[in-house]
C-alpha cells in the first residue's frame, strides 16, 4: 500500500470514529430533550388535574422495578398502586395548583437503556374548604377570613423530584418516581415559623384535597420507606438529597 493510500485509510478511519462519536452525542442530546419534555408534560397535566393522561407516561404494567414515593408514609412498588394516585383525581371549583420545574440535571446512561433526572419545583397550591371540613385541620393551615362562605388555603410550595426513566418500546417512560417536599408556607406566613409547626405533616398519607376541601388519603403503601426524608426545619441543616445524577454506564438505583 502506498503512503497516500495509508494516509487515506487513516483519515477514513478517523472520520468514521468522529461520525460515530457525533451520532452518540446527538442521540444522547435527543434523549435528554425527550426526557425533559416527558417530565414537563407530566407537570402540565398534573397542574390541570388531567392525571388520567399521566398514566400512559409511566412504564407499562408488569414492568419490573416500578416505584413511586411521595412521603414517609410508605412507597408503592406495584403498577396498580402506583397509577392509582392518578385515577379519579377531582378538579374542585376554586382549586388552583401551579408547580413549575426548574434546574434539571439529566444523565442518560451510556448504554442508552435508562436515564436519571432531578428537578426543583416551586409554585402554589390553593383552594376553598367547607368550614365544617376545615375543623378537622389546624387553623394555621388556613388564611384569615372566608371566600364564598368557605375557608381559604393558599400555600407557597417548593419540592424536589428525582425520577428514573426507562426506554421502553423505543420511548422514554417514567419508571421510578420520588417527590421530596422541601418547604411550604401559607401566603400570610413565612416558611420558617410554619415549618416549626408543621413538622409532622410529611409522615401523613394525605394525597390531596378534594371536593369542598375534603382530604383524600393515599392508598395503603406496598412497603415501608427504606429511609426517611424530612422537609426543611429551623432545627436542622440542609443536606444534598437527592444528589444530582452523574455520568454512568448502566442503571444505578440512587434515589431510594
Amino acid at each position: 500500500m502506498t503512503a497516500t493510500n495509508t494516509e487515506l485509510t487513516t483519515e477514513v478511519e478517523e472520520l468514521r470514529r468522529e461520525l460515530g462519536e457525533a451520532l452518540r452525542l446527538a442521540r444522547r442530546a435527543n434523549d435528554r430533550g425527550d426526557i425533559e419534555n416527558l417530565f414537563n408534560r407530566y407537570m402540565y397535566l398534573h397542574n390541570a388535574f388531567e392525571d388520567e393522561q399521566i398514566i400512559p407516561l409511566w412504564v407499562k404494567p408488569g414492568t419490573p422495578g416500578v416505584r413511586a414515593r411521595y412521603t414517609n408514609a410508605g412507597q408503592y412498588t406495584d403498577y396498580d398502586s402506583v397509577v392509582r394516585y392518578h385515577q379519579g383525581r377531582p378538579s374542585p371549583v376554586g382549586k388552583l395548583i401551579l408547580h413549575y420545574t426548574t434546574t434539571p440535571v439529566i444523565e442518560v446512561a451510556a448504554d442508552g437503556k435508562t436515564a436519571k433526572g432531578v428537578w426543583i419545583i416551586t409554585g402554589n397550591e390553593s383552594g376553598l374548604t367547607d368550614p365544617e371540613v376545615a375543623k378537622e385541620s389546624p387553623d394555621y393551615m388556613y388564611s384569615p377570613g372566608e371566600v364564598q362562605g368557605k375557608k381559604v388555603w393558599a400555600h407557597w410550595v417548593w419540592c424536589k423530584y428525582a425520577v428514573d426513566f426507562l426506554r421502553q418500546d423505543g420511548e422514554w417512560k417514567i419508571w421510578k418516581f420520588r417527590c421530596y417536599e422541601l418547604l411550604r408556607a401559607p401566603f400570610e406566613e413565612n416558611w420558617i415559623s410554619f415549618a416549626e409547626k408543621n413538622q409532622h405533616a410529611f409522615a401523613l398519607d394525605l394525597m390531596y384535597f378534594g371536593d369542598d376541601g375534603k382530604p383524600v388519603f393515599m392508598p395503603p403503601a406496598d412497603e415501608p420507606v427504606p429511609t426517611e426524608y424530612h422537609p426543611y426545619s429551623p432545627s436542622t441543616r440542609q443536606t444534598l438529597d437527592p444528589a444530582p445524577p452523574v455520568p454512568h454506564d448502566t442503571f444505578v438505583d440512587t434515589f431510594k
